[in-house]
């Protein structure tokens, strides 16, 4: 009995099938990342922010009292970052009272495994989205020199803003009762161009 012969181009099909079945048993589909709600915060995230500043092993951690109490009277000036009905990042500021036009970062902080995802400048843009309306368009934070990742954060939001990043000295090191680190001031500012130009 004669064996069935194959010519080329079926055998190139027959391998392309075996190939594809094989990736098909080995690959397993990508699940989409749950979506991210960016929000006010309510005095009940405080906990949460607690934890997640407690858990970073970089920021300073205020008393849990503090987050809790920055949720009631600072939330028009904070943001929280929202996955599951989990909250997994914030950042928290206020007015200056002395600069009314300026807002101050006073902590941005994003949960150990949502990071990598731009969740805190997200946080960020959120903020001074949100703070436009009040007639705020300056952004100020401190961070010490040894926090690049801080610096660089800051530096990107300022950047996609075609904002100019600025930075001094503030705190110097003896200022501090403890080990604590000094401080640099960054500035982000809208460029030198004003609003009255920008209507010409």
């Amino acid at each position: 009995m004669p064996l069935p012969t194959l010519n080329t181009a079926e055998i190139e099909r027959s391998r392309v099938v075996q190939a594809a079945a094989a990736l098909g048993s080995t690959q397993t589909p990508t699940r989409p990342e749950p979506a991210v709600t960016l929000r006010a915060p309510r005095v009940e995230d405080g906990a949460q922010l607690w934890r997640i500043a407690k858990d970073s092993a970089v920021l300073d951690t205020n008393s849990s009292y503090a987050y809790v109490l920055w949720c009631r009277d600072f939330a028009a000036t904070s943001v929280v970052a929202e996955v599951q009905g989990r909250v997994v990042g914030y950042v928290i500021g206020f007015v200056r009272p002395q600069a009314p036009d300026t807002v101050f970062v006073w902590q941005v902080a994003v949960d150990r495994a949502q990071k990598g995802k731009g969740i805190g400048a997200r946080l960020l843009h959120a903020l001074l989205d949100n703070v436009a309306a009040q007639g705020v368009s300056r952004l100020e934070t401190t961070i010490s020199p040894d926090n690049a990742a801080s610096v660089a954060l800051f530096s990107s939001v300022a950047r996609h803003r075609d904002a100019r990043i600025t930075k001094r000295p503030l705190f110097d090191a003896g200022v501090f009762p403890d080990s604590h680190a000094p401080e640099d001031l960054y500035l982000i500012a809208p460029n030198a161009r004003t609003t009255q130009e920008d209507h010409r």
